[in-house]
């Protein structure tokens, strides 16, 4: 069994080499953009890769022998902000787009899933500051390290996204009980919960790019479904419905469709995409791998084909 394990694994680092190493040219929309997210290799090492959202021209941006996970586009697209252990624990760090200039942007106790302000002068993002944190708030930064702020006090508070106009932040919280979703300004003032269902609604809401809908994530660990609902919490409707745990959304530059995870549970935890309907779901690339959390951003022109 080891050795037939062993096998796998290798043959899925061959299988991610080879795809890496074939990427082409193709005419796109320029507002497809692409997608990066995380990809763990056999050796159980994860690393950033950008592709476009057809699967092709898959790209590695990230070279780190730790785990580089949640990148976040900024809104041009030539920036990217990501989360890693290289230094230890996770911080929040940032790169061009193109995976030059990786820098190290926090410095707390752990820090996770960073998200752009519409500018690329802040970033907020998740986690703790201190070891003494019991819980997890959410935080702001400047993009150049300097000004940290802690933006909520009561409960868990993690995945924190901005609106498109950068004046809100929408999050989720457990301080009635149970994770759902909040929206605050983005100053941490008149913080209110949006959504009511009474059930765990927990993994990144996302605003659509006109700021009118908020896609989430609703439902147990393992049997998560991708919801939208509109930006004040009413009209939620589920877009998803299985088979595997469903989560991490992402919406695409011109709103018409929402990327997200698919995890099987058996060892295939892949990107997939969907129009903002819920139809039209396909599977990013061709091969199973364990893939994470993808963010989507416009293309800008960093090397990743003739038509970017």
């Amino acid at each position: 069994m080891k050795r037939a394990l062993t096998i796998t694994a290798l043959a899925a680092v061959c299988a991610l080499a080879a795809l890496s190493g074939s990427a082409r040219a193709t005419h796109q929309d320029a507002t497809n953009g692409r997608l990066a997210f995380a990809i763990k290799d056999g050796s159980g090492i994860s690393n950033i890769y950008s592709v476009r959202p057809n699967g092709d021209g898959l790209v590695r941006l990230t070279n780190s022998t730790a785990f580089d996970l949640c990148p976040d586009y900024s809104r041009d697209g030539r920036l990217i902000t990501f989360c890693s252990n290289r230094s230890g624990s996770f911080q929040i760090w940032a790169m061009n787009a193109d995976g030059s200039n990786v820098h190290m942007v926090t410095n707390g106790n752990r820090f996770i899933f960073p998200d752009y302000s519409p500018d690329a002068s802040k970033i907020v993002f998740s986690g703790t500051a201190s070891a003494a944190d019991v819980d997890q708030n959410v935080y702001v930064i400047n993009a150049d390290g300097t000004g940290l702020k802690q933006l909520t006090t009561d409960g868990n508070n993690q995945f924190p996204t901005y609106s498109p106009n950068g004046k809100r932040i929408a999050f989720t919280s457990d301080r009635t009980g149970v994770e759902q979703v909040w929206v605050m300004n983005a100053d941490g003032s008149n913080q209110a919960q949006i959504s009511h269902s009474g059930v765990r609604e927990d993994q990144l809401p996302d605003w659509s790019p006109d700021g009118r809908r908020i896609a989430f994530a609703e439902g147990a660990a393992g049997s998560g479904r991708i919801w939208v609902m509109n930006a004040d919490g009413s009209n939620p409707v589920q877009l998803t419905s299985g088979p595997g745990d469903d989560f991490g959304t992402a919406w695409s530059p011109d709103g018409r469709r929402i990327a997200f995870v698919r995890d099987l549970a058996n060892g295939d935890r892949s990107v997939w995409t969907m129009s903002a309907d819920g139809s039209g779901q396909q599977r990013v690339m061709p091969i199973p791998l364990s893939e994470y959390v993808p963010t989507w951003g416009r293309s800008a022109g960093h090397g990743h084909g003739e038509d970017d």
